[in-house]
């Protein structure tokens, strides 16, 4: 073995004593209670069946994209989706990337430029981490939907001459399932001249009668810089688009590296993204119904003690465990009982501070959702 190789040896062997060593597994045949899929749509046959019809009508063959947007892949399908999704999500304009985590490396490395600042809240996804890593501008942390001390970054930052400043920040966090307090953040950014990024990612499709996400449902979107919506979650396919003003997308298009030199999705994404959404206004009673398990899954644990349920009212729920192998056993008792649970470890989350992300859904029937309940309720007591 290589001196490299050797390195790379050691830092594997190193995780795997500190019981954080991950390796990829097959999809499981137990019960769903990790999976994105927050309104089954990624396993819904009428969808399925919608879709394979929408396909037959284009010319055909239609595999690949065979070429980055700028070249040969855009589809005009693909422009009439793009018109579509902004009407959606009432904004000017709307552009489509291939992935949630493209979109946001992409957004922070090209719109903030040397002398301005990125200000985002400390539990934002490693996708926003890493976009503000490649931007040439200053980046800091807030502590997590702190008011107070966003409030002292953006008084430090305001008197900084010729520099913009952009607060990034999610709707729904996805490690802790909770809502930003975005109207008070808004009220903030109004006040002191930022502009704010907002990640839907784990809301878009369970809120708004056409899923169109938290911001619109508040009625807080027309005073957001951009707004991000992926389409790898409740809309059960893949993908991600933004939406902003026209200068904003045409200067994505323009200079956003991860769009320009990047192959663009097969037809067929686009053809489930927009058939998703059509589905959702049409069947809206599954947001309902994912509602009502989120509400029986939190009173059947109302009395759950030596562990803590953290406080959500969106599709995720988390349970505070603590400890890297006392997390990893408290999951796999779990799925020794038929469900589907993962444990999120350090370095994921602060050392102390591990948990099980369980995420909840629409197709997730009354007695899964009980004997999954009954069984924590066992667990928290002997483990």
């Amino acid at each position: 073995m290589n001196q490299l190789l050797e390195t790379l040896h050691e830092k594997l062997q190193k995780r795997k004593q500190e019981g954080n060593f991950r390796a990829l597994k097959p999809q499981s045949s137990l019960v769903d209670f990790s999976s994105n899929d927050y309104l089954g749509l990624a396993r819904n046959e009428i969808l399925q069946i919608n879709i394979e019809k929408e396909l037959q009508k284009l010319p055909q063959p239609h595999l690949g994209a065979t070429g980055s947007r700028l070249l040969s892949g855009t589809h005009p399908y693909v422009l009439e989706l793009e018109t579509f999704l902004a009407k959606i999500f009432q904004a000017e304009a709307c552009l489509i990337f291939n992935s949630g985590y493209q979109l946001n490396t992409a957004i922070l490395a090209t719109i903030p430029q040397k002398n301005d600042v990125i200000l985002c809240d400390e539990l934002i996804h490693a996708s926003l981490r890493e976009g503000k890593n490649l931007s040439l501008a200053q980046s800091y942390y807030f502590r997590h939907s702190d008011l107070e001390d966003l409030e002292k970054k953006l008084q430090k930052f305001q008197e900084k001459p010729h520099s913009h400043i952009f607060v990034v920040v999610e709707s729904v966090y996805s490690m802790d399932g909770d809502i930003a307090p975005l109207p008070e953040i808004i009220n903030l950014c109004k006040q002191y001249g930022a502009y704010l990024i907002v990640d839907e990612a784990h809301s878009t499709g369970i809120y708004g009668k056409q899923g169109e996400g938290y911001c619109i449902s508040q009625n807080l979107h027309q005073d957001i810089f951009a707004r991000i919506y992926t389409f790898g979650k409740a809309i059960g396919g893949h993908g991600a688009c933004i939406t902003g003003s026209k200068i904003l997308i045409e200067y994505l298009i323009n200079f956003a590296r991860a769009f320009i030199y990047t192959t663009a999705l097969p037809l067929h994404s686009y053809i489930h993204i927009r058939k998703a959404f059509e589905h959702i206004a049409e069947n809206i009673y599954l947001q309902e119904n994912l509602y009502q398990k989120i509400t029986l899954f939190k009173t059947a644990l109302q009395n759950l003690s030596h562990i803590q349920l953290k406080e959500s009212f969106t599709p995720i729920q988390i349970l505070k465990i603590g400890g890297n192998e006392r997390t990893k056993l408290f999951a796999q008792k779990l799925q020794e009982k038929g469900f589907d649970v993962r444990p999120v470890l350090s370095p994921t989350v602060k050392a102390g501070e591990e948990i099980i992300r369980i995420c909840l859904h629409a197709f997730n029937t009354e007695q899964e959702i009980a004997e999954l309940c009954r069984n924590i309720l066992i667990l928290a007591k002997e483990i």
